[in-house]
């Protein structure tokens, strides 16, 4: 098969250091080329990847200080794309819906994976004049605020790592770790409040964007400069992977409906117990008592953050490698392209 998967331009594929979405994109791209797909990739210029690359800017677009708007060069790949659309069988978004109106005449033979939020109100708009579109979304919780929109839901993949990505540690180290971006929904307040009443370090590995700056200068630093914290900054794979094998459990304090939760399966990869307050994909995610806790408060945090120690980590890894491989999440997906492409091929007889 021919895929052309088009990445956001914000981060390079595989980012550099934090990067939600453009990590998903290289796992799933590797893991089909692996299998023998032909994929292009179209992304930033700096990106790596064992597919063929179409570069749509020169750098990733957050770490150029010379970008202020991402809208333009966005607009700019999308006609790079439609230029080249007639090579492949299915064209794999993961930028939201902003191809819609530019493939409106062959959405039938596109795929969008929305990563984001879906709760907020103004989107409803985009679906509803596309409501053909087809979808995949990356838990089933994601899907709730647009329920009753008649959309073209495909399926529900989770998120997969590769198995040799991280390596799984024996938790030496005694202190907790707050792993991803500074930001209300993600609350980095609960974590360094629970660490304290846990009585353990927490070690915070995140990134502050320009949108959650003044939060974090007015609301988080004071915080981070208790004794018992220590703000580590953004980190790659293998300082994650450090943080990661030597915590005794991440904490995930968030207070959204998190689509997916990237971090909570690198937890796991590491054999890593999660700590993670009830919300979005967490219920899909952790399975209480085995490779984690849910909570609902930072009383049940603390008191999970001690129960930590009975879970064993070897269970923890094993379970992520029957769940969440990359290998698994690329099967999925090629399922859908193959779904997608003798629908095609049917409309054509």
């Amino acid at each position: 098969m021919r895929i052309a998967m088009i990445a956001p331009l914000a981060e390079s594929v595989p980012p550099a250091r934090y990067g939600g979405t453009e990590r998903v994109v290289h796992y799933l791209t590797e893991a089909l080329v692996r299998m023998g797909v032909q994929v292009t990739l179209f992304a930033s210029g700096d990106s790596r990847t064992s597919a063929e690359l179409v570069a749509c800017a020169p750098n990733a677009l957050r770490l150029d200080p010379e970008v202020r708007d991402h809208l333009p060069h966005t607009v700019a790949m999308l006609e790079q794309v439609r230029r080249r659309a007639h090579r492949f069988d299915v064209l794999h978004f993961h930028i939201d819906f902003l191809h819609f109106p530019v493939f409106a005449d062959r959405l039938d033979t596109t795929l969008t994976t929305l990563h984001g939020r879906l709760d907020l109100p103004d989107l409803k708009a985009a679906h509803r004049a596309f409501p053909h579109a087809p979808l995949v979304s990356i838990s089933q919780a994601q899907r709730r605020p647009l329920e009753g929109l008649g959309l073209n839901w495909l399926a529900t993949v989770h998120h997969g790592l590769p198995l040799d990505l991280y390596r799984p540690g024996r938790g030496s180290d005694d202190y907790l770790l707050f792993l991803g971006r500074i930001s209300p929904e993600k609350r980095p307040d609960r974590a360094v409040r629970i660490a304290e009443r846990a009585g353990l370090p927490l070690l915070v590995a995140a990134k502050v964007d320009r949108a959650d700056q003044t939060y974090y200068e007015q609301e988080i630093a004071p915080l981070f400069a208790r004794p018992h914290v220590r703000f580590l900054g953004e980190v790659d794979d293998r300082q994650k992977e450090r943080l990661l094998q030597g915590a005794r459990a991440l904490l995930f304090p968030i207070d959204w409906p998190e689509p997916f939760g990237l971090v909570m399966i690198e937890a796991m990869a590491c054999g890593t117990p999660v700590v993670a307050f009830a919300g979005g994909s967490v219920p899909e995610v952790i399975e209480p008592g085995l490779t984690g806790f849910i909570v609902e408060s930072e009383e049940e945090a603390v008191e999970a953050v001690a129960r930590c120690r009975t879970l064993d980590r070897a269970r923890i890894r094993a379970r992520f490698e029957e769940r969440f491989s990359a290998e698994r999440m690329a099967r999925d997906y090629l399922a859908l392209y193959r779904q997608l492409a003798r629908s095609a091929l049917a409309r054509a007889a």
